[in-house]
């Protein structure tokens, strides 16, 4: 295997055991909380797992800005700005998870209504919301050293980081509950405790890191330094880059909330019948975004090592062969959702009804590696480069798509509109950002 093919996959893989692990938190607790209540506690964790997932899914420009530019640093060995970078990710991260906790009242009142919470389930919500948002700063924080682990080219720490905190969840929470007796109290207090071990697991890697040279290819040692904050809060056209690139990734984020939103209202409003389909039917997009991110990770960090190299070559050769995993992806996936989908619908549920009323929709399933595969590739390249607004222009263009061709095709096919213009937004986004790249990208390397 070549040199660049290793390369990406030590990046990848690391990021694809990441990926699977963040279902298991919420997996455990769903377990837990399943032999402790009744179906109050079960939508109760329900709820709350998804109040935090959108706060939590809105903020991950947190992530993904730190590393693009933070890849880019590295890439022209300027040590100094890379942790010049690290520290505003943090302060904002910190900052922005103390708000959470100072307006949490307020947070709550809002997410819970707009989440139509049962009124039977509501003081459970609550319960679960005031011990878990406590652990804000921790997952905030959390995302910017991610983001800069990754773009220093080592995705093996959030790897470890995600683990640890799978284990110290499950512990904490059976302990809590099992041992003191707790019930969604021991739920939350787990999960809680999970995040802050994370967060402190990397600041005390990064510490450890620093200290020793572990991550800066350089003789001179690199510290966080006193002179280094007071460099980093007096920077404002450092501060003003950052927030217009993280600025444009969370509008892009916003579309792809109101894309999958709408895609569970739309189903919802169908029935209880179409809605438990299209959820199920959707479990496969997830488990290919899971695979494909880590290969965007990649991206992400390999991206913004040769644009700030300025090794043009090297940068298409990395973008062609990503493509190459992406095709090995596309034919894998769809193989096994051809040759193995009912059966795989059948290890998530035994209800034959729902899985038959699932078959018509099942060949939608088969397109959604093909027509995804070059937006995750895509999306990775465009934050390692930092070229975040080609990814809210193609992203705002997809969404108007997948809008307009629901509603005008929905009264006469009904739900394959919902899939058609959920594939039609893969597929455009992917082919909206190929022409982007063609106009944009290479020009951002001659002017470097």
């Amino acid at each position: 295997m070549s040199r660049e093919n290793n390369e990406i996959l030590r990046l990848a893989i690391p990021s694809i055991i990441s990926n699977i692990t963040v279902p298991l938190l919420g997996l455990v607790d769903l377990t837990i909380v399943g032999h402790i209540g009744n179906e109050s506690y079960i939508s109760a964790i329900a709820i709350g797992a998804m109040i935090f997932n959108i706060i939590y899914w809105v903020l991950g420009f947190l992530r993904m800005g730190t590393s693009g530019m933070t890849s880019q640093g590295y890439g022209s060995e300027n040590w100094e700005d890379t942790l010049r970078i690290l520290l505003r990710a943090l302060m904002i991260g910190l900052g922005i998870g103390v708000l959470f906790i100072v307006f949490q009242r307020l947070i709550e009142w809002g997410l819970i209504r707009i989440m139509n919470t049962p009124a039977s389930s509501l003081h459970l919500v609550s319960d679960y919301f005031r011990i878990t948002i406590w652990g804000a700063p921790a997952m905030l924080g959390l995302y910017g050293l991610t983001g800069w682990f990754i773009g220093m080219q080592n995705t093996k720490v959030p790897m470890l980081i995600a683990i640890v905190q799978n284990l110290v969840n499950i512990a904490a929470s059976l302990f809590f509950i099992f041992i003191l007796g707790w019930k969604i109290e021991g739920v939350a207090t787990g999960t809680l405790v999970a995040q802050w071990s994370g967060f402190l697991m990397g600041i005390v890697i990064l510490r450890n890191g620093l200290k020793h040279d572990y991550f800066f290819a350089s003789e001179r040692n690199e510290r966080i330094t006193l002179q280094l904050f007071r460099s980093t809060f007096r920077n404002l056209g450092a501060w003003k880059q950052f927030f217009i690139v993280n600025r444009d990734i969370f509008l892009r984020t916003l579309c792809l909330i109101a894309v999958n939103l709408f895609f569970t209202s739309a189903g919802g409003s169908q029935g209880a019948m179409m809605l438990a389909v299209n959820t199920l039917l959707m479990t496969m997009f997830t488990l290919f975004s899971y695979v494909m991110d880590g290969f965007a990770f990649a991206g992400e960090a390999l991206s913004g090592k040769y644009y700030g190299a300025r090794d043009l070559d090297g940068f298409g050769k990395m973008v062609r062969r990503l493509f190459g995993f992406g095709g090995v992806m596309v034919v894998a996936f769809t193989l096994v959702y051809a040759l193995g989908g009912l059966g795989f619908l059948r290890m998530l549920t035994d209800d034959e009804s729902v899985i038959m009323a699932s078959r018509p929709y099942l060949p939608w399933v088969y397109l959604i590696p093909l027509t995804g595969v070059a937006a995750f590739i895509y999306d990775g390249v465009f934050i390692g480069l930092t070229e975040t607004k080609g990814m809210l222009v193609t992203s705002v263009g997809a969404m108007t798509f997948f809008f307009l061709f629901y509603y005008l095709a929905w009264s006469s096919i009904g739900n394959n509109a919902l899939w058609i213009s959920f594939l039609l937004f893969l597929g455009l986004r992917g082919l909206f950002q190929y022409f982007w790249a063609k106009s944009f990208l290479l020009k951002r390397f001659i002017n470097k």
